[in-house]
């Protein structure tokens, strides 16, 4: 079975946005962009919540186009436009994306069905609420979790409604010169 690996950027304190859903926090650098570029390459799927697909779309299609596109924008860029997404949502029309399916109104089968598939591991980017819900289907497998050194304090927390205990397994760690920490944990089933 492919494993739904989270990925995600997290305050000290385990919050992925602000109280305001702000992620200006966030410490990314050509060092972490590489390291993460490399690791993406892996993978062919990607899943999103609907709102954070909502913003890739917005700007990935045609980052890699931009005069003043940096190496990472092009190469992200099309690393986003061949990988197949999944979008968590029952109001998306799928024919209106490339290399996209939705989920619908039945989002737990349509996930079960990508993960029987042959196949390297799922990436779920950022989202939130996305995430919050596959943690109470027991669908999260792994947390590929970079821990920015701030405290905020308050916000959206990345493990919200747990209703049973999670035991993971460490598999690496990174530091980053920026001072974030990268932490790899698989969930232990």
């Amino acid at each position: 079975m492919r494993p739904v690996i989270s990925f995600m950027h997290l305050s000290l304190d385990g919050f992925v946005a602000g109280p305001n859903g702000e992620m200006d926090w966030i410490c990314v650098d050509e060092e972490i962009f590489e390291h993460v570029g490399r690791r993406i390459q892996e993978g062919d799927t990607a899943l999103y919540g609907r709102k954070t697909f909502e913003m890739m779309e917005a700007y990935w299609p045609t980052a890699g186009d931009q005069p003043n596109a940096t190496h990472h924008d092009r190469s992200h860029s099309a690393w986003y436009q061949k990988i197949q997404k999944v979008v968590l949502s029952t109001t998306l029309d799928e024919k209106n994306y490339r290399n996209t399916r939705v989920t619908g109104s039945n989002p737990v089968e349509k996930i079960q069905s990508i993960r029987q598939q042959t196949g390297p591991e799922i990436l779920l980017f950022g989202s939130p609420a996305a995430t919050h819900f596959l943690i109470q289907q027991d669908l999260i497998d792994g947390y590929w979790l970079f821990v920015n050194p701030v405290i905020l304090g308050s916000g959206i927390p990345l493990f919200a409604g747990i209703q049973n205990k999670i035991n993971l397994k460490l598999v690496s760690t990174r530091q980053f010169s920026c001072g974030v920490t990268e932490l790899n944990y698989r969930v232990r089933r």
